[in-house]
């Protein structure tokens, strides 16, 4: 049962003596409006930012998934440890890397 008067800045409505007018200035009703399209703004990169967490928790490998065995991604050659040792231990490298 409020009517507000934007052009003066008024709100006025009934109360239980008479009727309750509140004014205001030019200067509060420009930082409310600030306030209100930050406000809006905010909750536009909140809705994106639930959507962006969405998608990227589809896209989530699968925590549960066990991996058996590793398969490099690229060719390797085996490095002998300690070429004297006799049981023969060799590290895997990538075949573009040197021995040294």
């Amino acid at each position: 049962m409020a009517v507000p008067n934007y052009t003066y800045l008024k709100l006025k409505m009934p109360g239980p003596n008479g009727v309750i007018t509140i004014d205001s200035t030019y200067d509060h009703a420009y930082d409310c409006n600030v306030e209100c399209i930050e406000y809006a703004e905010a909750l536009v990169e909140a809705k994106n930012l639930i959507v962006n967490l969405d998608r990227l928790g589809s896209e989530a490998p699968d925590s549960k998934r066990c991996a058996r065995t590793f398969e490099p991604m690229e060719a390797i050659k085996l490095v002998l440890v300690d070429p004297t040792c006799p049981n023969n231990r060799a590290l895997r490298i990538s075949a573009t890397l040197n021995i040294k």
